[in-house]
């Protein structure tokens, strides 16, 4: 068996200390702030799909899978024809996570077989926990610093116990932020797939808040700020394993969580002001304005005739009209890709690709 012990095997007070209860604080306001903010928007898609985009770009170059967001957007627009297969395997991640907020939605709980499912999206195999021995992890030298769980019996038996751990509030009183924060240590150290174990492991921590009732819809994305702290990220991972340092883990989480919030509220905040200008000028200026356009045209960075002739249930001939008439607005910018037309929303495409204030957080 392995020697990582359950996570309610350790005592909860440890994380009452000052320290930790004031990030905790602050964290948890920041993240409440968030909460409403992302209710304010009426179409809850908007959020799940540009910002769940820009979710699966950060985490992806965690694991050094890199696209960029033209062809992320590229992809969302063409998927049968755009063959860039790392902007494919980041939209993977978007799929993965869709499906585990629907399994979260609808049944209340986050079980081994929702987290199975989302690792299986991902990688598009159904291997599930691995059988086989020789999975370790190493540092950029090549030398191996931590080895996981190597049995499957093994593996099964701690997973058994973290979804316990997930779903029974009475196993372990702790703020659920703490706990998320000891789930994601938790699920990284058992190292459960062959594949796909951090994409899946920062899934799961939003689903958790989902589950909580923290947030609405999982739009608190992590990745963006611990792709700027890799170096933090991967150490204090190591010194919870080698020194038993959970304090310090669970500050940096608590950290990650208020700095994701802040940047995450200041970006829908700006979404939100450019869908009302957008709004209120199409509305001035065309007579085919209506809410689902709107609704379109901020779903998709990269929209297209078919969107549209979906969406609004217009012809093509009509759809082409629209989006032609938006671009000699200046609303869109039309390119080409092989024969095919797609037109870009500047507005929002602005507000994505640029680097987020990070307002007043420390």
């Amino acid at each position: 068996m392995s020697a990582i012990p359950p996570l309610h095997h350790l005592p909860p007070e440890r994380f009452e200390t000052a320290t930790i209860l004031k990030k905790l604080a602050s964290a948890s306001r920041k993240l409440a702030e968030l909460k409403g903010v992302a209710a304010s928007i009426p179409n809850q898609g908007i959020l799940i799909n540009t910002l769940g985009m820009q979710e699966a770009k950060d985490s992806s170059a965690i694991e050094n899978i890199v696209t960029t967001h033209d062809e992320l957007f590229k992809d969302d627009a063409f998927p049968e024809t755009f063959a860039n297969p790392a902007a494919k395997e980041v939209m993977r991640y978007r799929q993965a996570l869709r499906v585990g907020f629907d399994e979260v939605r609808q049944s209340g709980i986050l079980s081994l077989n929702h987290i199975v499912a989302i690792q299986a999206e991902l990688e598009q195999n159904s291997a599930g926990f691995r059988k086989l021995p020789g999975t370790a992890l190493k540092n950029g030298a090549g030398d191996t610093v931590y080895t996981p769980p190597q049995e499957h019996a093994a593996i099964v038996t701690l997973m058994g116990d973290l979804e316990q751990f997930i779903n029974n509030p009475l196993l372990f009183a702790a703020d659920p932020l703490i706990k998320m924060a000891l789930i994601h240590h938790q699920f990284e150290s058992i190292h459960p797939f062959y594949d796909g174990n951090g994409r899946t492991g920062r899934i799961v921590n939003v689903l958790y808040l989902v589950k909580e009732g923290l947030l609405d819809i999982p739009v608190l994305y992590l990745s963006r700020h611990i792709v700027r702290t890799k170096t933090d990220y991967y150490r204090l991972l190591q010194d919870v394993r080698e020194k038993d340092k959970w304090e310090d883990w669970v500050l940096y989480m608590l950290s990650v969580v208020e700095h994701t919030a802040g940047e995450t509220i200041i970006t829908i905040h700006a979404i939100k002001a450019a869908l009302m200008a957008a709004k209120h000028r199409i509305r001035d200026q065309y007579k085919f304005y209506s809410q689902d356009l709107i609704n379109n045209l901020f779903t998709h960075p990269y929209t297209k005739i078919e969107f549209i002739e979906r969406d609004l249930k217009v012809t093509r001939l009509t759809a082409s009209r629209y989006l032609d008439a938006l671009s000699s607005g200046g609303f869109l910018r039309k390119q080409k890709i092989g024969r095919s037309n797609y037109y870009i929303n500047i507005a929002l495409n602005d507000i994505l690709i640029r680097e987020p204030l990070q307002g007043n957080n420390q």
